[in-house]
């Protein structure tokens, strides 16, 4: 895949993250792209279904298995607005998913940035190699999200 091709599916995440910030929820939208094609698609909706689980990628991750495509996840490439989550992260390397391609770094509970490295580590032996990462694709336009969540956040007090 082309880096070029990164941006494209990066703003559709970020539309995803919009409908999901449009709802009360952290702006994140995930994207699950085999071949060119989008196989899977997230919208965060934990806040607003009160399911924690109901995170983007997990999303993503389920309707690419709904559509059929179990059997190339370990060839696809996630698009995600934020770095994903250490339960998120669990369920990517669970996946075998080899490529993950992100906006904004999360430091607290993020699978790479805090010290919980579920992205980084090889020490589980099912899991095989780590992904490939590439962070800061339309990084600015995701902080914008953030800061238009932050605000709602606290109209909400």
């Amino acid at each position: 895949m082309k880096k070029e091709t990164y941006n494209t599916y990066m703003l559709e995440c970020i539309e995803l993250a919009k409908a999901a910030l449009s709802k009360g929820n952290p702006p994140v939208g995930a994207l699950l792209v085999f071949e060119d094609q989008i196989i899977g698609k997230g919208i965060e909706s934990g806040k607003s279904s009160g399911d924690i689980t109901q995170h983007a990628e997990i999303l993503a991750v389920k309707d690419a298995l709904a559509n059929g495509y179990r059997d190339v996840l370990d060839q696809s490439v996630m698009f995600t607005t934020h770095e994903p989550c250490i339960m998120c992260s669990y369920l990517i390397r669970h996946h075998k998913i080899p490529k993950l391609v992100f906006g904004v770094s999360v430091p607290f509970v993020g699978g790479q940035s805090s010290e919980f490295k579920i992205l980084e580590t090889e020490n589980v032996p099912k899991w095989g190699k780590k992904p490939e990462i590439e962070t800061g694709i339309l990084q600015h336009e995701c902080e914008i999200l953030n800061e238009q969540f932050a605000e709602y956040l606290s109209q909400q007090k």
